[in-house]
């Protein structure tokens, strides 16, 4: 279902509740509907042989009734249709999880021969495990944005990046990095921004990848994963999906459809209340740091002065949980949690500090989420000695 090149362009907010949904009238229904067929009947069975073969060859979605749940599923290309239009890209191509995205994208280049990648720090733990680890034959090297260019061999065949970057928050200039990458695709991962904050193919990125389980399905119910590309790459992702078996289940496509409806105002809203908190952090003697980027969003990252641990201990409304992205607001402690995978001095390096805490904010009342946090900053665990005067560097608070 492509409708971008027929529709007049609109507004993200309309996109987001109408994308993926533009022909339900004329079905005759409201909702989008839920397919959770694994096969498909076909009488035809030369037809069929012809259209697997096609797909097989090009890698385009079937014409015609669907196949095999594993090739394709209705529900879910609503989905990859409306995530390809909130990012401006042709195509989409929805996986069980973000992580399952990127190994796609990393086994399509491999694929190619291209196995090297030049990454930029900090991204999400587990990306950055996989690629360290060298799990799927690939090599990496690690740099600064001013770094890329020089990086870059001939066997390069992807430059990533996480802008915001989890968890520090920190911001890379897109359209900078995508000149320094010449020709080969810069992929950014777009999960804390998502698209109401910005679009990254439209300052040169030629790959988006989100963990859908967190902003678009934004209720904490979801695991998903997403890429956004041209429909050429799109085609390689999904010859790659179906021989791998990393399909997006049906039910969580359709909550992810369903999350994409309320991902504007959700974001818009969550990310005022947490510029409120980010005032008040700044201004707060128990916090040594706060970082919070230039595009909003609703990710707050802060270094604390006391004991990390006693502030996650300390939490009465707000969840101690990893992920992100819910209605609810979590928070959780990445040096033990979510980047625990990355080598302590890699960490370091990257900003993630031990006394750096991520806290995802959601849609509650700011006043209550204050109280909750303010305690929880003058919280102690019992038998943990305060900490001495000028045991830690205590620079001014800034929001950064």
């Amino acid at each position: 279902m492509d409708y971008a090149a027929s529709i007049t362009p609109r507004a993200l907010a309309t996109d987001a509740v109408h994308a993926g949904r533009e022909d339900l009238a004329a079905l005759g229904l409201h909702a989008a509907p839920l397919d959770l067929s694994t096969t498909y009947p076909s009488y035809d069975t030369r037809a069929e042989a012809a259209r697997i073969d096609e797909f097989a060859t090009t890698g385009a979605r079937p014409d015609g009734p669907p196949v095999y749940a594993r090739l394709d599923n209705p529900t879910t290309a609503r989905f990859e249709d409306a995530l390809a239009r909130l990012e401006g890209t042709e195509s989409a191509v929805a996986f069980a999880s973000g992580m399952a995205g990127l190994t796609a994208v990393l086994l399509a280049r491999a694929s190619l021969g291209l196995r090297h990648v030049v990454a930029v720090r900090p991204l999400y733990g587990c990306s950055d495990h996989l690629l360290t680890a060298g799990l799927l034959g690939t090599e990496v090297t690690w740099t600064d944005p001013a770094g890329v260019a020089d990086a870059i061999r001939p066997d390069t065949g992807l430059v990533m990046v996480e802008t915001p970057a989890n968890p520090t928050l920190a911001e890379v200039d897109v359209e900078a990095l995508a000149h320094s990458c010449g020709s080969v695709p810069l992929l950014v991962d777009n999960t804390f921004a998502t698209p109401v904050l910005q679009q990254p193919v439209r300052h040169g990125a030629r790959i988006v990848l989100h963990s859908a389980t967190k902003y678009l399905g934004g209720h904490g119910d979801v695991l998903g994963g997403v890429v956004a590309c041209d429909e050429e790459f799109a085609r390689t992702l999904r010859q790659v999906r179906f021989a791998t078996g990393g399909v997006l289940h049906p039910m969580a496509g359709y909550l992810l459809l369903r999350g994409l409806s309320t991902l504007p105002v959700r974001v818009r809203a969550a990310s005022a209340t947490a510029a409120e908190l980010v005032r008040r952090l700044a201004a707060d003697p128990r916090v040594a740091r706060v970082h919070y980027p230039r595009v909003g969003g609703a990710m707050i990252a802060f270094e604390v002065f006391g004991d990390p641990h006693d502030v996650i201990a300390g939490v009465r409304l707000i969840t101690p949980a990893v992920s992100l992205g819910s209605v609810d607001t979590l928070i959780q402690h990445p040096a033990s949690i979510s980047h625990r995978i990355v080598a302590e001095g890699d960490r370091r390096a990257a900003g993630v500090s031990d006394r750096l805490l991520r806290m995802s904010v959601g849609l509650e009342d700011v006043e209550d989420l204050w109280r909750d946090l303010t305690q929880a900053l003058s919280a102690r665990s019992p038998g943990t000695p305060r900490t001495e005067a000028g045991s830690v560097p205590e620079p001014r608070p800034v929001a950064l």
